[in-house]
């Protein structure tokens, strides 16, 4: 089988053409370094999977200062704060006055077009809808990636490393031996009812809605399409809320705090469950993680795509220093460096989400208790700049 492959070499191999795959491959390029990044799916799938897109300050600065696209600044919402609305009542919290940062809202699905546009505008080799894809010889001086192009030619690609960029089921994460890996994994008990929804905007900002009948998160998309979701259980189903029953739902959790939607036909609908997990360390001989394949978060903090971006920020930098020496010593310090951001957004993940959703079970005394932390972060210089720092991004990128 293997004497029927086309051979070749590359510098680094990327398994994961989504944006962390596509950042690094440019990045990469930009330092005079050749890779190959492949992808299970076609092109057209991955700009048809919609989802959210939250960026943090230093996300935009880096698509735009590094040449991807300026199109986040044209097309995207600056928003310089967000909305708790809680108790009967709406709290704004002041990005711009607290940290003087903001943050964009730019669909994932954008930024993966501006970084396929740039791979194929700058001739970066970049394969979509590949099959058969496997890894071997990690710990080797030449790993190789495996894979079946779309046209049925199979390959084999050595690489003086590889990168696993292939998302939450990550193929790559799994050839990392037991003995030489540990997980931390969380799984909560709610998810999100989302939906896309033919209106305008309901509200400026995002509004993050805590009422006893459950979380709800208002966000918008552009002037004609926007994104809502609440509180729901994991296995709910679908095709049992019609169009009415889920402004219902919507409007009576928003309602709650003084807020009323603006309604419009739904286009889309879905069940997105939580979980946190952590992969340590980030890498395992020549092979790295980013992204996805090393973690994930709860949606509530806004933070796995700007994860992705900023692990394949420092793995580029890190990566050029390997290439420079032939050592794999600066893998580790990627993996040290990157698990830094990675826990604290974690943590701020998991306590926006245990702040803001009813659990399972809860008492009035658990909803009033919410209630009393939502107002001591309000109500906090201190707490709100936390807040606000957080979700714009530590400023150590900046």
């Amino acid at each position: 089988m293997s004497s029927s492959r086309v051979h070749s070499r590359t510098q680094i191999g990327i398994v994961g053409a989504g944006p962390a795959g596509l950042m690094l491959s440019h990045l990469l390029a930009r330092a005079g370094i050749d890779s190959v990044a492949v992808d299970l799916r076609s092109r057209r799938e991955i700009e048809e999977t919609h989802r959210a897109g939250i960026l943090e300050q230093d996300s935009v600065d880096l698509l735009a200062g590094t040449g991807v696209s300026d199109r986040v600044h044209r097309d995207g919402y600056r928003h310089d704060g967000i909305e708790l609305a809680f108790g009967g009542g709406a709290h704004r919290i002041d990005f711009q006055g607290l940290v003087g940062a903001s943050t964009q809202l730019y669909p994932q699905t954008d930024v993966f077009i501006d970084l396929a546009d740039a791979r194929e505008r700058d001739g970066g080799d970049v394969r979509f809808g590949v099959t058969d894809v496997s890894v071997d010889g990690l710990t080797s001086d030449a790993p190789a990636m495996r894979f079946t192009d779309a046209d049925g030619t199979a390959h084999e690609i050595r690489a003086d490393f590889l990168v696993g960029a292939d998302g939450s089921r990550s193929l790559c994460r799994r050839e990392v031996p037991q003995a030489r890996r540990t997980q931390y994994f969380r799984e909560y008990p709610f998810a999100w009812f989302g939906i896309l929804a033919e209106a305008p905007p309901s509200a400026p900002e995002l509004i993050y809605n805590h009422s006893p009948r459950g979380f709800a998160l208002i966000s918008q998309r552009t002037e004609t399409l926007q994104r809502m979701y609440f509180q729901c259980d994991p296995a709910e189903d679908v095709a049992a809320w019609s169009d009415d029953r889920i402004w219902d739902e919507l409007q009576s959790r928003v309602g709650a705090n003084g807020h009323t939607l603006k309604e419009g036909p739904i286009t889309s609908r879905t069940v997105l469950p939580f979980r946190s997990f952590v992969q340590e360390p980030m890498h395992h001989g020549r092979l790295v993680l980013a992204g996805d394949a090393a973690h994930t978060v709860p949606p509530t903090g806004a933070k796995g795509l700007n994860l992705a971006l900023a692990d394949v920020r420092v793995l580029a930098e890190e990566l050029e220093r390997a290439v420079a020496s032939g050592d794999t010593a600066p893998l580790e310090t990627y993996s040290e460096r990157a698990l830094g951001r990675v826990w604290k957004a974690q943590h701020f993940s998991y306590w926006m989400t245990t702040m803001l959703h009813t659990l399972p079970g809860a008492t009035p005394f658990d909803i009033r208790r919410q209630e009393g932390e939502l107002a001591s972060v309000t109500g906090s210089t201190a707490g709100s700049t936390y807040l606000a720092e957080a979700y714009t991004g530590w400023a150590e990128g900046r």
